[in-house]
Formats: structure tokens, C-alpha cells, sequence
């Protein structure tokens, strides 16, 4: 039988060396980063908690609260669309901040009520019939209604008209 050649010995022990300080390398840069977030997160948390103000302060410096005025009954008016009578249904809240200005102004809530009718129904109804021409006439209410409060009152007293309920048909 035909004698197979010896291949030369290899040495069979690999130094594992650089698998090992590869290892150590990766299990240290976890730690270094494990390290870092939770140093990041508690110089986050500690820094909000004594960075928020007193409740005094927030409220010296915030806005007075808001105070609502429901106009009752709802405003209705009727408008001639294409040759079909169309009708608005809009129901008006009124937001102030100090109640005595909203008490003056209140004297004159029939004033108040004849120039939203008027607004209202001086309107064209296709204009009416988008969110943009609905939105428009909001604005135009607030107008008119600090021009009223200025003559009245003396100041604008009001900082919003609200719609809380608009229907058209």
C-alpha cells in the first residue's frame, strides 16, 4: 500500500489573545455607555425638578383665567341663495378675562345682539359655506364686538368670539 506523505506539523494552539482584548474592549465601551445614560438621565431629572418655578410665579406671570359669556338664545338668519330661502343657526360664547369689564359690557347686550344680527345676515351664504368663510366671520364678530365694548366700555374687554355651534342650510 502506498504510504500517504506526512504533512509538516502545525502548531494547533492559536494565541486567542486578540479575540479576548476584542472582547474586554466591547464589554467595556457597554459599561462606558450604560454609564453615560444613566449620568445623562439623572442630571436631566435633577435639573427639571429644580428648575421648575413656584405655582406663585406661574400664575403672577400666566394670563388671568378665562371667563365665558353664552349669548342665549342662538342668532338665526335667513338669507336668498340661487331663488332657495337658506337659513345660519350660530350659537355665540364670548371670552374675557375680567369679569367686571364683561359686567359693563353686559349692560349692553341688546346693542351687542342687533349688530351681530346685522353681521350675520349682511353675509353671503356660499361665502359662508366653507370652514375659511365660517372662520372669517368669527373674526369679524371679535371686531365688532371690541369696537362696541371700546365705544361702551372703554376698552375692548373682549378677546374672543367663539362659535360653538354653526349650522347652515
Amino acid at each position: 500500500m502506498a504510504k500517504k506523505p506526512e504533512a509538516p506539523a502545525q502548531a494547533t494552539a492559536v494565541p486567542k489573545k486578540s479575540n479576548l482584548k476584542t472582547m474586554i474592549l466591547i464589554v467595556v465601551a457597554l459599561l462606558v455607555a450604560i454609564a453615560l445614560s444613566v449620568a445623562g438621565t439623572w442630571m436631566f431629572l435633577s435639573r427639571s425638578a429644580t428648575d421648575t418655578p413656584d405655582e406663585s410665579v406661574i400664575t403672577s406671570v400666566s394670563k388671568p383665567r378665562a371667563i365665558y359669556e353664552v349669548l342665549t338664545p342662538a342668532f338665526v338668519v335667513n338669507f336668498k341663495s340661487q331663488g332657495r330661502p337658506r337659513y345660519l343657526q350660530v350659537n355665540v360664547a364670548l371670552m374675557a378675562r375680567n369679569k367686571a369689564d364683561l359686567d359693563a359690557l353686559k349692560v349692553h347686550l341688546p346693542t351687542l345682539r342687533n349688530q351681530l344680527v346685522m353681521l350675520f345676515s349682511s353675509q353671503e351664504f356660499e361665502e359662508l359655506n366653507t370652514p375659511l368663510g365660517v372662520d372669517l366671520l368669527k373674526q369679524k364678530a371679535t371686531v365688532a364686538v371690541q369696537e362696541l365694548a371700546l365705544i361702551e366700555v372703554g376698552k375692548p374687554v373682549i378677546e374672543h368670539v367663539l362659535f360653538t355651534n354653526v349650522v347652515m342650510q
